[in-house]
């Protein structure tokens, strides 16, 4: 692994964790809405969610990020060497948007993926913490999806991490509870996914849930007529419609291989 893609590496996680508690502070002190929890409830809602966290967190440089690294060195040799420029990388990061938006659909509308998908949508509200909520199933597979993708468009390990850390900045941002001026949501929203906008996707109605796929542009949903008509109310419910409440942690990490119904 070379000295620039280490380098990356290290201010990748400078900067999520930096990101990560200016929008954790920053959604108590001017929140968009209330949690509709007890204090006992909302503790025990962030201990699932950390938990969920440390898990993918451990599984990172053990099994995610070695299989993103071999899969960059198996090239097909279509890509000239030493090619990598910052347009080629704001390039592969905008294909790497798209197909993310299809790896998301495609999580919602096969069941074999949605079984590890709902564990993000069970979370009862939405916060910085959600982003981070994922079954370790889920990254497995969309790490394995990812490194076919990676060796068939020959995509430099550069360009990996840096989709990755702006995919995850872009999902702690609009997984927050902020409240933002209206103005400014809306001039946002026409470009990015805002708070506005996924606070739809999890509401726990299924047809919003079925909509709002995008992780970084606006374009997309737009482009495939899935975005929801539906405007963000700040009562709505969150979570998964006809499963209720939350689950205990071990609960969710047996999730996908429980009996459907």
């Amino acid at each position: 692994m070379s000295e620039v893609v280490e380098g990356l590496i290290f201010w990748k996680a400078v900067l999520v964790v930096a990101w990560l508690a200016a929008f954790f502070v920053a959604e108590r002190v001017m929140p968009a809405a209330r949690p509709p929890l007890t204090k006992q409830a909302a503790r025990h809602r962030l201990g699932r969610n950390g938990g969920l966290w440390l898990l993918n967190f451990a599984l990172s440089p053990l099994i995610i990020l070695p299989l993103s690294a071999f899969a960059s060195t198996q090239s097909l040799g279509w890509r000239p060497s030493g090619s990598v420029s910052l347009w080629t990388v704001l390039l592969d990061v905008l294909v790497l948007d798209f197909l993310i938006y299809w790896w998301h659909r495609a999580n919602h509308v096969v069941p074999f993926l949605w079984r590890f998908h709902e564990v993000h949508h069970l979370d009862s509200f939405l916060d910085t913490t959600t982003a981070l909520r994922f079954h370790f199933g889920e990254v497995l597979l969309s790490a394995m999806v990812r490194a076919v993708i990676v060796i068939l468009l020959d995509i430099p390990l550069v360009s990996i991490v840096v989709f990755e850390t702006v995919v995850l900045m872009a999902a702690l941002f609009h997984h927050s509870n902020l409240r933002l001026p209206a103005g400014l949501e809306h001039l946002l929203a026409r470009i990015i996914i805002t708070p506005s906008i996924h606070w739809v996707h999890h509401h726990a109605v299924r047809r919003d849930t079925d909509s709002n796929y995008g992780t970084l542009l606006s374009l997309w949903d737009r482009l495939f007529a899935s975005r929801s008509p539906h405007p963000r109310l700040l009562d709505m419910p969150i979570g998964v419609e006809g499963r209720g409440h939350d689950r205990k942690f071990l609960d969710l990490l047996i999730w996908p291989a429980r009996r459907q119904g």
